[in-house]
């Protein structure tokens, strides 16, 4: 890790802050390509970091703006627009100056009618892990991580480590880690890392290209060119089919579709004394063949410590498969679709952090990210005539209250 200035420190956060979210994602100033004849744009916020952080901010107005945790790694190239950009969000915000290195810089290229976005590094990356982390971030109710399968298993196992360290004993207790997979990684081979990742995260998110990837597969309807729903419903089924019976979550980003919801049912005892029972004849569960007896395995299943069913000390999970279609319903309103992923995952984040149960967090998810592409770059922080926050003169609760009712109303 390279040293930094150290007088770098949290802009808002006191040792009384109560975090909510926190992203481990870096801090990128994006240049963006777009297909002629739209001119390109340099120098804009960007990075999976700031668009994260925008989605958990923009559900977190008033007091709860300083539960918003993020780092800002600033190089001797830093924009002073940016530094005020963000200070006007009001979060905690660690800023760290380092100025023997550059700022990250990513270039992002869109090309085709399917606006196929292509990235790469423009300077030197600088990514974050556990060591990073202040006390009071380490302390955050969620986090978002963008990386590997392997290393996300060493980040969980780090954060929650350190995290003990800073937390009184008799105050612990288990963050919410939500898992977005990197695009290169998203891989056939990489396939068995991701099934022992899902075991150590609460939601795995990737887009759909992303989920296909793990599965061999391009995800797109071979006549249309378009996102194939049944193919993002078919890469969970099997991917959850391959994992031990317990209650797994992934949402599914899937652009002008929505997203997916699939989590696969789990089951726990009822009675309190059932875990001090003696052990019965260990079932495998994972995939599922032809050749498995369903009948045995079902009875095995239900059946009590004493080989005798009993419903009643069995809960049962029935799971979820459902499709949340997108706030922008209408193409013309999305200007630039850069960001919108991260933006998504950050409100759903901080919605989890906050109680909200999963189709309530992808909601507030998919609201974030509506604000997050009907611009280039960052949407406007503002406010209205009754001083309420607004975000490109949107009042953030009620445009969530208005696609709500929609979605209610169509399904």
């Amino acid at each position: 890790m390279e040293d930094n200035d150290s007088s770098a420190q949290p802009s808002q956060a006191t040792a009384e802050t109560c975090i909510d979210f926190v992203t481990l994602g870096m801090f990128i100033i994006d240049d963006i390509d777009f297909v002629p004849p739209k001119p390109p744009v340099k120098g804009i916020l960007g990075g999976a970091g700031a668009y994260s952080a925008l989605g958990a901010r923009l559900f977190s107005p008033g007091e709860k703006t300083s539960s918003v945790g993020w780092i800002v790694d600033q190089g001797s190239d830093f924009p002073s627009n940016l530094k005020t950009l963000i200070d006007g969000w009001d979060t905690t915000a660690v800023f760290r100056y380092d100025p023997n290195r550059l700022t990250t810089r990513g270039w992002n290229g869109y090309e085709g009618t399917d606006d196929h976005r292509s990235f790469k590094y423009m300077t030197p990356k600088k990514r974050l892990t556990g060591e990073d982390l202040t006390p009071e971030l380490l302390q955050s109710r969620s986090f978002h991580l963008i990386c590997s399968p392997l290393r996300c298993q060493e980040l969980v196992k780090d954060i929650t480590s350190k995290r003990k360290k800073v937390m009184p004993a008799d105050g612990y207790c288990k963050p919410i880690f939500v898992w977005e997979p990197v695009p290169d990684l998203c891989t056939p081979e990489e396939l068995l890392n991701c099934t022992n990742t899902l075991p150590m995260i609460d939601i795995c998110s990737p887009n759909h290209t992303e989920l296909a990837g793990f599965m061999g597969d391009h995800g797109l309807d071979p006549e249309t060119g378009r996102i194939c729903t049944a193919s993002v419903e078919r890469a969970c089924e099997q991917l959850l089919g391959s994992m031990p019976l317990q209650s797994y979550a992934i949402v599914v980003r899937a652009g002008e579709k929505g997203c997916y919801i699939a989590k696969n049912g789990g089951r726990k005892r009822k009675r309190a004394e059932a875990s001090k029972a003696a052990p019965r004849k260990q079932l495998i569960h994972g995939s599922l063949n032809p050749e498995i007896d369903m009948e045995a395995l079902l009875a095995g299943l239900m059946q009590g410590d004493d080989g005798v069913v009993d419903t009643q000390e069995i809960e049962v999970d029935p799971g979820i498969e459902k499709w949340i279609p997108a706030y922008h319903q209408d193409p013309s309103n999305v200007v630039d679709p850069t960001g919108g992923g991260n933006t998504f995952l950050g409100a759903m984040t901080v919605a989890l952090a906050r109680g909200e149960d999963i189709e309530t967090a992808t909601i507030w998810g998919s609201t974030a990210a509506s604000l997050a592409i009907e611009q280039v770059g960052m949407p406007t922080i503002g406010s209205d005539s009754s001083r309420r926050e607004t975000w490109n003169s949107v009042v953030i609760d009620e445009r969530l209250s208005e696609y709500e009712q929609r979605i209610h109303e169509t399904q």
